[in-house]
């Protein structure tokens, strides 16, 4: 089988540099927070040219610390999408405030910033634009929309490590930005872990806090906190792989020409790539109303798919509570019943490109409908 992701080739091509970073924190038993941690905050707010990042233990532990200390809490509305994972919404219940959801642009699967200014209430205190499959949201107006009506910009940045908008990189553009590292990420962890990045030194002390049990010092406990601490090891592995990442990304991107040429009129809807950005293509989707019929063809074929995601959060049974049914978000909704995500990860070769591509084709010739989506 042809896998969605092989984390074991990209290990293999760095196994000097990651065995030696980890047996440099097992030698050091220093194994939460401390120097690695602190080396790869340093190297990886650089890279997102920001000016602060905080190592936490995950990517949802970022997000909701970055709401923590943005303020955001009990009776304030948070508008974000659905079109997610659920991570995104889940953190801003835990927050106690009220998940504001708005439907998709379609052509790119990221919010509408059109239909954000309709949501806003007296209660909303924040946007948080999610940059889904590396692709940034279209933050311009997004950015104009938070300063007309004082909101906190936090950027969902758990899939977009490296990615552009205007000259701009994905966890600059916000008050606050999150990432995740999971470990199928473009810049993934051997394990869980995240970040919070922001430009704001207000946000510097409350995070640090926050992450490590509200203390300021050791033994002294300045707020009520979280167990959201970094592991060195995370840190370590990290930083090795930051200095690949944009290799990676390249490699990606190449991949993605071939699939978006090879699959440009065969019948599946592809998103467009962004104009004024530039993706890094943790996912690459594609979208059919016989999607269920072609991820099984294509099993049978030897090649690995993924759905990113099949059920949006606001259908999903653990958030009936916020109050949206079928239908409410129409373009959010037939995203997540038509996409399917193909194999992509740096170490693809050229021909296991075109082979996947030779397959959706061949199963868009056999199958009965004249046209897989319209539109």
């Amino acid at each position: 089988m042809i896998p969605l992701v092989d984390l074991k080739k990209q290990y293999e091509s760095i196994r000097e540099e990651i065995d030696s970073a980890i047996a440099d924190v097992v030698h050091s038993c220093q194994f939460v927070l401390g120097e690695k941690v602190e080396s790869f905050e340093a190297d990886f707010a650089d890279y997102c040219r920001a000016r602060f990042a905080f190592g936490v233990n995950s990517g949802t532990s970022a997000l909701h610390l970055a709401m923590l200390a943005a303020g955001v809490g009990p009776g304030d509305e948070v508008i974000t999408v659905s079109n997610t994972f659920v991570a995104t919404i889940a953190a801003i219940c835990y927050t106690g405030a009220s998940p504001i959801l708005v439907d998709i642009d379609p052509r790119t699967c990221n919010i509408d910033p059109a239909k954000i200014e309709a949501a806003i209430t007296p209660r909303t205190k924040a946007i948080m634009p999610v940059h889904l499959y590396g692709s940034c949201a279209d933050m311009d107006p997004i950015s104009d929309i938070a300063r007309k009506h004082n909101l906190i910009l936090i950027e969902d940045a758990a899939q977009a490590h490296g990615a552009e908008y205007r000259g701009r990189r994905a966890g600059s553009m916000g008050d606050l930005a999150c990432f995740s590292f999971y470990p199928g990420k473009n810049l993934g962890a051997y394990g869980e872990a995240g970040a919070v990045v922001t430009n704001n030194e207000e946000y510097v002390e409350i995070i640090k806090q926050l992450r490590d049990q509200g203390q300021s010092a050791k033994y002294v406990h300045e707020r009520i906190g979280y167990n959201y601490r970094m592991e060195a090891i995370q840190g370590a592995v990290l930083d090795v792989k930051l200095k690949h990442l944009d290799d990676w990304n390249r490699a990606r991107r190449k991949h993605v020409e071939v699939y978006r040429r090879e699959l440009a009129d065969v019948g599946v809807r592809l998103l467009e790539e962004p104009a004024d950005g530039k993706s890094v293509h943790h996912i690459f989707p594609l979208f059919t109303e016989q999607r269920d019929e072609l991820r099984a063809h294509l099993q049978a074929a030897g090649v690995s798919t993924g759905v990113h995601y099949p059920i949006p959060v606001h259908l999903q049974r653990g958030f009936r509570g916020l109050g949206y049914n079928a239908g409410d978000l129409p373009h959010t909704e037939r995203a997540c019943r038509e996409v399917l995500s193909l194999p992509l990860y740096p170490e693809l070769a050229d021909e296991t490109v075109m082979q996947i591509a030779d397959s959706v084709r061949q199963f868009c010739r056999q199958a009965v409908a004249p046209s897989l989506i319209s539109g």
